[in-house]
């Protein structure tokens, strides 16, 4: 039989005749699994574990496709007496994310049933033969038999009774964070009542999600705790990092990130960025966090895990709010139209708002209820307690607003108050944090970094990389007085033609006099060669730049030493360096 994919049995070897079985997915478009994968937590749709399989629906009725899922699903958990499971699913514009809740040692079965169940629904749907059916529900025994793993689930619910956090992996479990932490190999795992509980607790954890953002209001709160005297750890699309150590580089925005940070013996309190792809992979990894941040939410990623709309993306990033303790607060960002409609539609009883404007009708609400919230008037920032104003201090006293130009760095620093309030900073400690974070290549590198070159021309780095930071920055830009103004971008290929287009347009708002468009080989994500550029460089043309204002250059490094070596005293050059970061901060350090 031909197949559109063809998924091996659990991921390992099952014998039979032929030696190995695979489910073959009938040929036909009409019906694609994009996707099958564990959850660990709480995820878009709902806060259990389990797994989740995204299926894409062409010319066959979305209730049809459901009702036999739903049936052939129960059936196949009837065979394999997997009982008291709950189902749910999300319908999306073009198909499914369908889930089954399942303990925390079957989670590997859970995606082997989800796969099943589907394969025996697209056939039934497609009216093609079921192959291999008493071996593909054997393989589910075998499977569920290799996962028991009845420690860990006694672990967790000991976990659970003592009101800690418990993570879990492939290799390890721990209990606790940080240096109130004890951690296990997975085939080690004691009996609870030889855990020394009283030395075991959770750690003040802060999660923070957003379009943009996030990675500057992780470093700002990890500075706030430094200038506390915490030792304080981070997780980023950067690294992981305790205090001043870099455990790994990476993209560490996901739940693998925050346990390894979580962890460690040394951590005393920790700011974990939460990229929307982890929460859709494998949901967020802890359930008891004393505050949660989402920053914005702006058109990024559409088109993947069945979130297409801006809406769904909202609800992606609020997933947050699922893994906050009891007392936990979620501080959000007023300013984003979007995200006050979806704050109506959801309970939130700690609701911590953010405003560049005192008189915004939402902070103004929350100061008549005595509820939390922050705000930018006559250029200090003020906190409101519940009770009282609390002015923290003043924009001029921020180094990363360059003077008040960069606002989105006010709002950057008025959501870190938020946060930091919450998790119950003094007012005196998060101004000496605000005071000494700096937009430099050591504070937040990639971030709005200047540099001072020796002939008098002036450049910023920034990691700006959609249409909204674009724009931000370019906002900053616009406050910044030069002779010529250049600049220098690029787009990795994931993106819609027109999200790719958007930043193109939202560079020539600047009105630049020379713009280079720089390729990215190694972000092409299905694109050929050069498809992204010429886009780009369309949509410049399109935006009144002519073709003497625009070149097209192999490397983000190769265009910056061809910037640099045609600007002249006081000329400004934006660089939005999207990869080869630090060759390029290095080569302007000598400049």
């Amino acid at each position: 039989m031909n197949a559109v994919c063809v998924w091996r049995v659990a991921n390992r070897k099952t014998p039979t005749e032929t030696g190995i079985v695979d489910i073959l997915y009938p040929d036909s478009k009409k019906l694609i699994l994009d996707d099958c994968r564990r959850l660990t937590g709480p995820s878009l749709v709902w806060d259990r574990p389990g797994a989740i399989l995204d299926i894409l629906v062409e010319d066959i009725p979305l209730h049809r496709v459901l009702d036999c899922w739903y049936r052939q699903l129960r059936d196949t958990l009837g065979v394999i007496n997997w009982q008291h499971h709950q189902l749910n699913h999300r319908q999306f514009e073009n198909g499914f994310n369908l889930v089954v809740e399942a303990p925390i040692d079957q989670l590997y079965s859970a995606t082997l049933v989800l796969e099943t169940a589907w394969y025996f629904t697209a056939c039934e749907l497609l009216s093609v033969e079921i192959e291999h059916k008493e071996i593909l529900i054997g393989a589910i025994h075998e499977s569920i038999n290799d996962e028991l793993n009845p420690e860990l689930i006694a672990l967790q619910r000991a976990a659970a009774k003592q009101q800690v956090d418990f993570l879990v992996d492939d290799d390890e479990v721990s209990i606790g964070h940080g240096n109130s932490s004890i951690c296990f190999p997975i085939d080690q795992i004691p009996a609870p009542d030889e855990i020394n509980w009283s030395a075991i607790d959770d750690l003040p954890v802060a999660l923070i999600t957003g379009t943009n953002g996030k990675s500057t209001s992780v470093r700002i709160l990890d500075g706030i705790a430094k200038a506390a005297g915490q030792i304080s750890g981070v997780t980023s699309t950067d690294f992981v990092r305790v205090g001043n150590d870099v455990l790994d580089q990476g993209d560490y925005s996901g739940p693998g990130g925050a346990r390894l940070l979580l962890r460690d013996r040394r951590l005393q309190v920790a700011f974990l960025e939460v990229a929307r792809g982890g929460i859709l992979r494998r949901g967020l990894p802890l359930r008891r966090a004393k505050a949660a941040l989402v920053t914005n939410v702006a058109r990024d990623h559409l088109g993947q895990y069945g979130v297409n709309t801006l809406e769904a993306l909202t609800e992606v990033k609020f997933v947050v709010g699922k893994a906050l303790a009891e007392d936990g607060v979620l501080v959000v960002n007023a300013d984003d139209s979007g995200m006050l409609a979806y704050l109506q539609t959801i309970e939130t009883p700690n609701l911590s708002l953010f405003s560049l404007d005192k008189n915004h009708p939402a902070i103004q609400q929350q100061i008549k209820n005595n509820s939390l919230c922050g705000f930018y008037e006559d250029r200090q920032l003020v906190y409101f307690d519940g009770a009282k104003e609390i002015t923290i201090c003043a924009v001029a006293d921020i180094p990363m607003t360059l003077g008040g130009a960069a606002l989105h760095n006010i709002s950057n620093a008025l959501g870190a108050i938020g946060v930091a309030m919450a998790m119950g900073y003094s007012s005196q400690q998060v101004k000496a944090g605000l005071s000494e974070f700096c937009s430099n290549e050591h504070d937040n590198p990639g971030r709005l970094n200047r540099f001072k070159l020796k002939n008098g021309a002036c450049v910023l780095i920034d990691f700006a990389h959609n249409a909204h930071s674009v724009t931000a920055v370019v906002g900053t830009v616009e406050r910044i007085p030069a002779r010529r103004k250049w600049a220098l971008f690029g787009s990795a290929g994931d993106r819609s033609d027109d999200e790719i287009s958007a930043i193109a347009a939202g560079i020539c708002i600047l009105q630049p006099d020379n713009v280079v468009i720089t390729e990215l080989e190694d972000h092409l994500r299905g694109r050929v060669s050069g498809e992204v550029s010429q886009i780009l460089k369309q949509a410049c043309l399109d935006s009144g730049l002519s073709e003497q204002q625009i070149d097209i250059v192999a490397s983000p490094l190769v265009g910056v030493k061809q910037i640099v070596s045609k600007l002249q005293p006081d000329d400004l050059g934006l660089l939005l360096v999207l990869s080869e970061r630090d060759v390029v901060i290095r080569f302007l350090g000598g400049c």
